[in-house]
């Protein structure tokens, strides 16, 4: 039979899930290529919003994505899945840290988006002087 990945039931990895990024352990493998993993913390919160207009609030449903719970088990794509050999965080504080750090990843950009449009009215203002 012919080996489909190097992972195997009880390997700790970190796994993509649509857009979420989690901690867990392998505990079946998949002749579709996929592997079941059970979620033991979160890396990296889901990203909020349609994920096929990106940064569009107008959209007729925004998804709020949550991160998938502590022993959740999702059937996640091998090429998504790597190896981990660290440290495995406590599901609650990797998953307040995940959420704060997306928090503040995107207050930095809407202020980043406030300073860019005070830029461009003022270059607006230079660019198109009103006549009198």
């Amino acid at each position: 039979m012919r080996r489909m990945s190097n992972f195997q039931i009880g390997d700790h990895v970190i796994a993509e899930y649509k857009t979420g990024v989690y901690y867990g352990e392998v505990v079946e493998m998949s002749s579709t290529m996929k592997a079941a993993v059970r979620i033991l913390a979160v890396k990296e919160h889901p990203t909020q919003g349609d994920l096929h207009n990106p940064m569009d609030p107008s959209v007729a449903f925004f998804h709020q994505r949550r991160a998938l719970s502590f022993q959740e088990i999702a059937l996640m794509p091998i090429s998504t899945i790597r190896s981990y050999a660290g440290v495995i965080p406590e599901y609650q504080v990797s998953l307040e840290r995940a959420l704060m750090a997306q928090i503040s990843k995107l207050s930095e950009m809407e202020a980043w988006a406030r300073r860019s449009l005070q830029e461009l009215s003022q270059l607006q203002k230079e660019y198109f002087p009103k006549t009198t």
